[in-house]
């Protein structure tokens, strides 16, 4: 069964970028695009808050978009992990762990993605990025 392994393992990088590229965008990206401006956004960072919500923007609206087209996938991760890191242990740090339970699941779902790569259903992977 070994000739199935590689097939599985890309149709689950599949589903996991669909899934959390997904659910990021439509659940928490275009909820803040739009509410944006919001003078009310938390500032965990300090950077203000106009700044602060276009920076959540960046990462929950526009790069899920690139996870999920599996284009530029690593790096699009990238400021997904910041923000969930962010939110993990900035904004919800001293919640109970119920509160940051979202976040938490969010990190480890795009760090798997950091490490395996879109996979072979994905535009890098017919752009030659092979190892993407």
């Amino acid at each position: 069964m070994s000739f199935l392994k590689k097939p599985m393992n890309d149709i689950g990088c599949l589903v996991l970028r669909l899934g959390f590229g997904g659910t990021m965008l439509l659940a928490h990206g275009l909820p803040k695009v739009g509410a944006y401006p919001n003078p009310n956004f938390p500032d965990p960072l300090g950077v203000g808050a106009d700044v602060s919500l276009a920076l959540a923007i960046f990462a929950e609206a526009i790069a899920p978009v690139f996870v999920l087209l599996g284009l530029w996938t690593r790096l699009a991760l990238i400021p997904l992990i910041v923000t969930m890191l962010v939110a993990v242990f900035l904004v919800h740090g001293q919640d109970p762990f119920a509160k940051m339970e979202l976040g938490f699941m969010y990190l480890v779902g795009y760090i798997a993605l950091f490490f395996t790569g879109s996979g072979k259903f994905s535009i890098d992977y017919r752009l030659g990025q092979r190892s993407a």
